[in-house]
């Protein structure tokens, strides 16, 4: 380079400035190659953490492990079952002794007396049960009658009213309304009024 800040003849030659935008692009080109050299951007603390800490890895001798620990575990239970029927078959008080007549003494009629006392009062218990049950099962049925009969009569109502809203909105072509059906209306409601009336006074 020159002292006025040129740029020299050798620099000419060989192609290269090393000032202005030339010179920046070099730098980012040879960064860009030193890091694809060494196998891109570090790693943060956090991903290195992580990646040590990660055990994704095949391990056979775990496997085993494991393996075996179940078998054991299933030869332990099967061992405590097999105990445990011994156990229920050398229990004495499991085996069922016959009595004799012989050998009945008045505590075994005691004891019998008392099972039949038991038997009457589970018999009444049944007994109870069944009556309140039925008297449940009654009660239910009637009030199903009830509300099936509010429904009916319900319906009734509803389908009178349509019946005579239709009546009365009917119109004529020129969209009069159709005075029979409201004159048969109220004709009706009068009469009905009259047999009211006629009923109370009578009482």
């Amino acid at each position: 380079m020159k002292k006025g800040g040129g740029v020299s003849e050798e620099a000419k030659k060989g192609g290269k400035k090393f000032n202005g935008p030339d010179s920046i692009k070099y730098k980012k080109k040879m960064k860009k190659k030193n890091m694809q050299r060494l196998g891109g951007a570090g790693l943060s603390l956090e991903a290195f953490a992580n990646a040590k800490t990660r055990n994704d890895n095949y391990n056979p001798a775990l496997i085993k492990k494991q393996r075996e620990f179940y078998k054991n575990a299933k030869y332990v239970q099967k061992f405590k079952r097999s105990l445990k029927h011994q156990e229920k078959q050398n229990d004495p008080s499991t085996i069922a002794r016959p009595l004799e007549d012989e050998n009945e003494t008045e505590e075994d009629r005691n004891v019998e007396q008392k099972n039949k006392k038991s038997k009457k009062k589970s018999q009444s218990l049944e007994e109870l049960y069944k009556k309140k049950h039925e008297e449940q099962e009654k009660a239910r049925l009637e009030r199903e009658a009830i509300i099936q009969a509010a429904k009916e009569k319900r319906e009734k109502t509803d389908a009178k009213r349509k019946a005579l809203k239709e009546k009365m909105y009917k119109k004529t072509k020129s969209g009069q309304p159709v005075m029979k059906y409201r004159i048969e209306h109220m004709l009706e409601t009068i009469e009905n009024l009259n047999k009211a009336n006629k009923a109370t006074s009578s009482t």
